[in-house]
């Protein structure tokens, strides 16, 4: 039997679909901050206002064509998480979204989120489970069209803005019942 003694193995990581970080600001939320009961869903118990906040963002990557803005809990009490907003299409010349915004009027795209309606859905924690972190991310990606409809799943649409986006930003809010 043949031994071998001195090799030595390198590996190389790489790292595909890294995202370079911009930054994202927001009117009604701060990073680390409870959100307002303007921004809690009008269903399934709660009784906010269910209206998505301001959110602005600069120094998007060259090559942006377009964003997509996702809006999770990662907290949710599911396994998985909890999505609360898929937004696409939005053209790269919108650096900023009022509050309750129409992503339709800006020529963009939503799909259907966990509560199993299309649009925003704001935040809704079961009482007494403790606070809940949600993740608004923006995403700069290298297409101005998505062919994705409304039907397609969070988790598609997830990995899909994971591997493509050129940037992204996040701004994490809390909301606890």
């Amino acid at each position: 039997m043949k031994v071998i003694t001195g090799t030595v193995l390198t590996l190389s990581l790489f790292a595909f679909g890294s995202a370079q970080a911009f930054d994202i600001t927001s009117q009604d939320i701060q990073e680390g901050h409870p959100m307002a009961k303007t921004f809690e869903y009008n269903q399934w118990g709660c009784n906010g206002g269910n209206q998505s906040p301001h959110l602005s963002w600069k120094d998007a990557p060259a090559g942006t064509k377009s964003f997509a803005i996702t809006a999770y809990d990662p907290d949710a009490p599911t396994g998985s998480g909890f999505w609360h907003w898929i937004a696409f299409n939005i053209p790269a010349s919108v650096k900023e979204l009022p509050r309750g915004v129409n992503i339709k009027a800006l020529g963009g795209n939503e799909v259907r989120i966990d509560y199993g309606t299309v649009g925003f859905g704001g935040a809704c924690p079961p009482k007494g489970d403790g606070m809940h972190r949600y993740q608004f991310t923006i995403w700069a990606l290298p297409t101005t069209k998505m062919e994705l409809d409304e039907n397609t799943q969070a988790a598609v649409v997830g990995f899909t803005l994971n591997r493509m986006a050129l940037g992204k930003a996040t701004l994490t809010a809390t909301y606890t019942r």
